[in-house]
């Protein structure tokens, strides 16, 4: 996937009376996406946001993830619509016989959206003589069937019923004798259907992007997305992870545009009739699913690791901005080289290529990942920080767990997924620090923990309705912070060098929590079974209570933890307990493994603070009984992140507490951003006081992140000072499209008049990110009916986004103030039309919402006498039942 300088904002809490319009602060947050839509096949647009990265956590936030993945992990077992798929055992697919080449010859029809393709596909009996093969190829015309012998081709017998292509053989071959089909065929992927499921709504494989060129505002682009087994649309072959190919791809182009596929450019060819030739040869052998075409008007910047290329394609408007996106990349490979894997980038060359209406959030095709539009960001995005840093070392890492090592099955996925996921906890920790990690630990966990029914679905997953539905927030956040706990107990050294062996010993075949599990035993000489029986073949997690008792007359420390989730089973959980007396800290190693369980330790005096699992490994909902006081003591003392992010929600609890404030106020200089910008929160609705006035003042000047700038700015508006008018009327004009858009509303509420004048000019420049939202609320707010055509266009060409969810009760107030019976049903039919637009599954969580919207207005209209509005809009809203 793709992202570079930042992260994600912090997240914060929503009381109860939160409404939509505070989900809509500070700048794009990828995070929550990044984790799910790599694999969720949903058409997206430029320009997704979150605009308050600081909820993305909370249930608010997590609409627009419901949003986009349909009522994602919720649908996942339904999508056949009973329940049969539960006693279908998932094995992985029997091998009869085993891919070794690939030639195609690949010519593109644009006006029909079609390939016409040639292949030569090398295959060999697995181990028992055969006489036929099967081939997937999915709504293709196939025209000829043929074996080549001594350089001649003769015809087969075949039958094909549209997915499966059965081949009788000139005869019986018997194991490591090879032999070469040749097919021609004719790919038509526009009108290939197929079911789909929760999480696939299009696998068609092979994409015309504008083939024809009409939409003057889209590029003409080709590219495939093969996951999971969708390249057979487009490619006779096996299209199962067990298999491997190595290929040679001759892709034939309009001249005008460039190629990208797996392995190397090895020759390019002029042809007469204004196109081009370009071959792609894959010395390797890789899974069908990640075969790859991309082919379009793109700048090409090169870069470098050791030799190998390093490309990144993106469309020629951010040709300079690419090396601030990807530019990473190169030291990526080098980490994951050197100090995670042990093995050197396995392929000749990493290639990134960015895809207009990419059905996904990014693909790890092998040496040639695809991104979704949203990678590219302009210079003013990249100021805020680029939202796509995980996704480029998320699909860099499956180079090697995905690539290099495949799945052996889509129920052992977690041997893909769960690593590539992990991969960005530990380019996070050696690239900016514990901290950093920490968060990601933290909001990895969360994203896990807040998912309806990831609880009942065990990590290796045997028995599913779809394939695509492993692809989940078990498979990616959960399976990465099992990996997590599984580093801690066994010891850095041992974890990597454990990777090590699980690699080396599966290279360029497959792999599985079984093979995963021998390679840790192998290197550590411990029994594993229990660990991988307990998080790999199990569901669920814990739920702990953790209390403290400490007895002056015997100078003990109590610590009780008790195991409160639901049911019989019990986890078995390695617990770290570090005890403070002071600065002077104690650190215990102990078993928690019942269902309540007491340790007793001897401290000369009462604890400041008794901290289980400091650095919060464990994943487990946990309630931990401390006071104040303690808090504080971990927020001073503790050294991790969600230790002082613990204290500050601790201390929001309690605000009233000199005690309390003071240490969020203390937390406005805490080293690390993402703490102060949760201590701005936390202060948001604080009678404040002079002094933290001026620190906040401070901040809103200096501080280092664009983010946090915005968020002391959004504490500053509240306090109307007309004093801050100027600051505010320059931070309009800021770099930061985060910080333009806190001034722009901060100005709002001081010099309303004023705003909508700034922002009626800016909204003639191209802007995105909070200053989109910030414009459009600003006029709306403000405006009066002349503005009508603007908002309600502005409205329209907003994507699908937490944004318009928010604009469109911004809208609908706004049309209280229109008096033109057809501009007013105008609005309310987009308002409409866009609520109606939302996917089904996602819509109990929104439709409440803009109904409510749609609701008020009515009751305004019908309260100003304007019957024919109030009956209109009341015709648009759901019966009362």
């Amino acid at each position: 996937m793709t992202e570079i300088i930042t992260r994600p904002h912090e997240a914060i809490s929503l009381g109860k009376s939160t409404q939509i319009k505070d989900l809509q602060r500070i700048t794009r947050d990828w995070y929550i996406i990044s984790l799910t839509l790599k694999k969720i096949r949903l058409p997206l647009k430029q320009g997704i946001y979150l605009y308050d990265p600081k909820n993305k956590f909370m249930k608010k936030a997590l609409l627009f993830l419901a949003i986009l993945t349909g009522g994602f992990a919720m649908a996942q077992q339904k999508s056949t619509g009973d329940d049969a798929w539960k006693k279908i055992y998932r094995a992985f697919a029997t091998k009869t016989n085993d891919l070794v080449h690939t030639k195609l010859d690949a010519k593109f029809d644009y006006s029909k959206s079609y390939l016409n393709g040639k292949v030569w596909i090398t295959l060999k009996p697995h181990f028992y003589p055969t006489d036929s093969l099967e081939l997937d190829a999915k709504g293709m015309n196939i025209n000829k069937v043929e074996i080549v012998k001594a350089g001649k081709n003769m015809p087969l017998k075949y039958s094909y019923d549209s997915l499966l292509l059965d081949i009788k053989l000139d005869k019986t071959y018997k194991k490591d004798e090879s032999y070469v089909i040749y097919i021609d065929y004719t790919a038509k992927p526009n009108e290939f259907r197929t079911e789909g499921s929760a999480a696939i709504t299009d696998a068609k494989g092979l994409y015309f992007i504008n083939p024809t060129g009409e939409d003057k505002t889209k590029p003409t682009q080709i590219w495939t997305q093969g996951e999971t087994e969708s390249n057979s649309v487009w490619l006779p072959t096996i299209d199962k992870p067990d298999q491997k190919t190595t290929e040679e791809f001759n892709l034939t182009v309009p001249d005008k545009y460039v190629t990208l596929s797996n392995g190397k450019l090895t020759a390019q060819k002029k042809n007469g009739d204004g196109t081009r030739t370009d071959t792609w040869v894959m010395e390797l052998p890789h899974a069908p699913y990640l075969l790859f075409m991309g082919v379009g008007d793109y700048a090409i910047v090169k870069d470098t690791y050791k030799g190998k290329e390093v490309n990144y394609y993106v469309e020629k408007d951010y040709e300079k901005v690419a090396r601030k996106i990807f530019g990473l990349t190169p030291e990526m490979i080098k980490f994951y080289s050197e100090k995670v894997t042990g093995i050197d980038y396995p392929w000749v060359k990493y290639s990134q290529i960015v895809g207009r209406d990419y059905v996904s959030g990014a693909m790890e095709n092998t040496t040639a990942t695809l991104h979704q539009e949203s990678a590219q960001q302009n210079a003013r995005e990249l100021v805020d920080g680029n939202g796509w840093e995980s996704t480029i070392a998320h699909e860099l890492f499956h180079q090697w767990f995905g690539d290099l090592v495949t799945a052996e099955s889509w129920s052992n996925i977690t041997v893909n997924e769960s690593f590539a996921d992990y991969s960005q906890y530990l380019w996070f920790e050696y690239k900016y620090g514990m901290d950093e990690a920490g968060f990601e630990n933290y909001n990895e966990m969360q994203s896990y923990l807040i998912s309806p029914g990831a609880r009942n679905l065990d990590l290796v997953r045997f028995y599913y309705s779809n394939r695509e539905d492993v692809f989940d927030q078990v498979s990616y956040p959960k399976g990465g912070r099992i990996l997590n706990m599984l580093r801690y107990y066994v010891g850095d050294d041992a974890f990597f060098k454990s990777l090590n062996e699980y690699l080396t010993a599966n290279k360029f075949g497959n792999g599985s929590a079984v093979k995963l599990r021998l390679a840790f035993e192998k290197v550590t000489g411990k029994d594993l079974n229990w660990f991988f029986n307990q998080w790999y073949f199990g569901s669920g997690h814990p739920k702990l209570e953790l209390s403290y008792a400490y007895d002056a007359t015997t100078q003990t420390q109590k610590v009780f933890v008790k195991q409160t989730q639901t049911g019989d089973k019990l986890f078995k959980l390695p617990l770290a307990i570090d005890i403070f007396n002071g600065t002077a800290k104690t650190r215990y190693n102990v078993w928690a493994e019942n269902k309540a369980d007491t340790f007793s330790f001897t401290v000369s005096s009462k604890p400041d603070l008794v901290n289980v699992d400091p650095q919060r490994v464990i994943l487990a909902e946990r309630k931990d009984d401390k006071t104040l006081a303690e808090y504080i003591h971990q927020y001073n003392y503790g050294g991790f992140y969600l230790g002082r992010r613990e204290a500050l929600e601790s201390a929001v609890k309690s605000i009233s507490d000199p005690a309390a404030y003071n240490l969020l106020v203390k937390a406005l200089s805490d080293p690390y951003y993402r703490i102060r910008l949760r201590a701005l929160t936390n202060l948001a609705n604080a009678k404040l006081d002079a002094a933290a006035i001026s620190k906040i003042e401070a901040i809103a000047k200096n501080d280092d992140h664009k983010v946090v700038k915005a968020g002391a700015i959004d504490i500053l508006a509240k306090l109307k000072n007309d004093s801050y008018k100027d600051f505010f009327i320059k931070g309009c004009r800021d770099s930061s499209y985060s910080v333009a858009g806190a001034s722009l509303e901060a100005l709002a509420l001081i010099d309303s008049k004023e705003a909508v004048g700034i922002a009626t000019a800016l909204s003639k420049d191209v802007n995105k990110g909070r200053l989109v939202s910030a414009i459009s609320n600003v006029i709306i707010k403000n405006g009066d009916e002349s503005a009508f055509d603007f908002i309600s266009g502005k409205f329209k060409d907003m994507p699908l986004t937490f944004t318009k969810i928010n604009a469109a009760t911004s809208f609908a107030d706004y049309l209280n103030k229109v008096s033109d019976i057809n501009k007013f049903k105008k609005g309310v039919d987009m308002i409409v039309d866009f609520r109606d637009e939302i996917p089904a599954s996602a819509r109990p969580q929104t439709d409440p919402l803009i109904n409510t919207a749609l609701k008020s207005l009515a009751d305004k209209r019908e309260a100003a006498g304007a019957k024919e509005m109030a009956d209109y809009v009341k015709s648009k809203l759901p019966a009362v039942k």
